[in-house]
């Protein structure tokens, strides 16, 4: 039986480039690494979307919330086996005037959204890995420098949070930030070794969770 995964994400899972132009390869932007890695016995669902907050409505850029789009997500590709969540980035701009510690509860809500569905396997709830994003690199001379003043700092305080999120719900987790990092070209999205690295990384990780039923 093939084991589905979704991957609900930004615009780093959706493959933008530091440089912007065109979006990364379906082989290059990591949810397609991780399908690539995995092969057989897997099928990985793609929905990153640039902008996506967790919970936050964004007055600027309209329809990024995640909380309320998540919902509809896991009805239209159910059976799910597994919801991998990587959120946060956005909510570190200017604006909304967040620390890591709201931002990342706000990723916990999602967490509790899939928890809370029966959008997995025999109408029970998906497994979820919680991933916790990377920092921010130096957002100095960067196109990002006044939407995220203040931000990398905060973004440094991710992987602490996430993880203390994950073991209060029990779901699984990953530090992003022990594993890739941001470009400095931009400060916010990753170039394509980054990518390669995560998706390499998060197929081991899946293969714990779910191993293949592949003969």
């Amino acid at each position: 039986m093939m084991r589905t995964i979704l991957c609900y994400g930004d615009s780093n899972t959706h493959g933008a480039a530091p440089r912007g132009g065109p979006r990364f390869d379906l082989h290059v932007r990591w949810p397609g690494v991780l399908r690539d890695t995995l092969g057989a016995g897997y099928w990985i669902i793609e929905e990153g979307c640039s902008g996506r907050t967790t919970v936050w409505e964004d007055p600027i850029e309209q329809h990024k919330n995640g909380a309320l789009y998540l919902p509809a997500l896991l009805e239209s590709h159910r059976p799910l086996d597994l919801v991998i969540i990587l959120l946060g980035t956005n909510d570190l701009k200017h604006r909304f005037g967040l620390n890591a510690h709201d931002i990342s509860r706000g990723a916990g809500t999602l967490v509790d959204i899939c928890r809370r569905s029966d959008a997995g396997p025999a109408n029970q709830p998906p497994q979820v890995l919680l991933l916790a994003p990377p920092p921010l690199a130096p957002l100095a001379g960067t196109f990002f420098t006044e939407m995220f003043a203040g931000a990398e700092e905060k973004s440094r305080r991710f992987g602490a949070h996430y993880q203390q999120v994950a073991s209060e719900r029990g779901c699984h987790f990953l530090d992003t930030g022990k594993i890739i990092v941001s470009s400095p070209v931009d400060a916010i999205h990753w170039e394509a070794p980054e990518h390669a690295k995560l998706g390499a990384a998060v197929a081991a990780k899946i293969r714990e969770i779910l191993p293949s039923t592949e003969a």
